[in-house]
């Protein structure tokens, strides 16, 4: 699969934009573990354009864990066509994406991110642009529609093709679902088998293992297969994914420091350790550790622990890396341990 001139290879798995979690640190970590490529937060067009300095740091790409894009939304052409020239300039990203598709209020119900489901004059207004603006490859993620009844993402995507964008992801969801209920992956095996789209089109939705991943590409003929909160607490599901459909070149398990066999309990807890090392690197001490403690609670490895609780709460409120890794290597013969039956 190419997008543009960016050579994914067969069957890409790629990490989802999720503001407050893809940052670069934990970019880089996907990547090593065979993300074939990574999507930065959400940068708002309109903060971008003022110069905000909390934005401007999420322009921040390092080549380690390159190929990277840059996702920006907003609903006024005009910025949004000089927040791609910016982000063009700064982060010099192999990719830019559209953000059509976020649902929350403070998005949406602004009429930007999925809140332009209901304007797709606008929408491919903005798009053209973009792709007018820049030289890079311009990308979208948007939904299936506003609500149930109006799923027109297969007109709009050709639309959009007719824009010129060089791929288009798809999450299998209406705006009005949210994240609940189940995806629905036929309208993007539709969109794929429209013998009018030729762009590379991406599947995103409810891929939580290897097998979900190797059926979306074989049922729904996808060119790649986007993941998102599965990858909370579990950055290795990439090399789970990437084994299960046939990958097995982008895994680099030299990047954690562990004595022990990948993929292994103990070796899940030191990636986890990692991602705290990272998240701290780009930040600081504190405020590094409150941004990763989330994917601490959501991950599997320290789930079904017995008489977990308090140790659970214990390294939820560490506030110190030692603090912090002293209670992971504490738990480390129950992790084993657990795991082990």
């Amino acid at each position: 699969m190419k997008i543009g001139t960016i050579d994914l290879g067969e069957r890409p798995i790629l990490l989802a934009p999720m503001e407050d979690v893809t940052d670069a640190g934990f970019r880089l970590l996907c990547r090593k573990m065979g993300a074939a490529m990574v999507y930065s937060e959400f940068v708002a067009s309109d903060a971008l354009v003022r110069s905000v300095p909390t934005t401007l740091r999420k322009l921040q790409v390092s080549d380690d864990e390159r190929p990277t894009a840059i996702q920006i939304y907003g609903r006024l052409p005009d910025a949004m066509a000089e927040a791609a020239r910016m982000v063009e300039e700064i982060a010099r990203p192999d990719v830019l994406d559209l953000n059509f598709g976020c649902p929350v209020k403070r998005v949406a119900g602004k009429g930007a991110g999925a809140g332009l489901l209901q304007n797709i004059p606008l929408m491919l207004t903005i798009t053209r642009r973009v792709v007018e603006a820049v030289r890079i490859p311009v990308t979208v993620k948007t939904r299936l529609g506003w609500d149930e009844q109006s799923k027109h993402i297969v007109e709009t995507a050709e639309a959009l093709q007719d824009c010129g964008i060089s791929a288009l992801t798809i999450h299998g969801r209406t705006r009005a679902q949210m994240y609940k209920g189940e995806a629905d992956w036929t309208l993007i095996g539709q969109i794929k088998q429209n013998p009018r789209m030729h762009i590379p089109i991406i599947g995103n939705g409810d891929i939580c293992t290897g097998q979900q991943a190797r059926e979306a590409f074989e049922r729904y003929g996808v060119d790649a297969v986007m993941v998102g909160r599965a990858t909370f607490g579990q950055p290795w599901i990439f090399r789970e994914m990437s084994e299960a459909v046939g990958r097995t070149d982008a895994f680099d398990p030299s990047f954690v420091r562990s004595d022990y066999e990948p993929l292994s309990a103990d070796w899940k807890l030191d990636v986890l350790k990692e991602q705290v090392r990272q998240s701290i690197a780009r930040i600081d001490e504190y405020r590094g550790i409150l941004h990763v403690r989330r994917h601490l609670a959501a991950s599997p490895v320290l789930k079904g622990i017995p008489d977990f609780r308090e140790t659970r709460i214990a390294i939820l409120r560490a506030t110190t890396l030692d603090q912090l890794f002293g209670l992971l290597e504490q738990v480390r013969p129950l992790v084993r341990a657990h795991h082990a039956t």
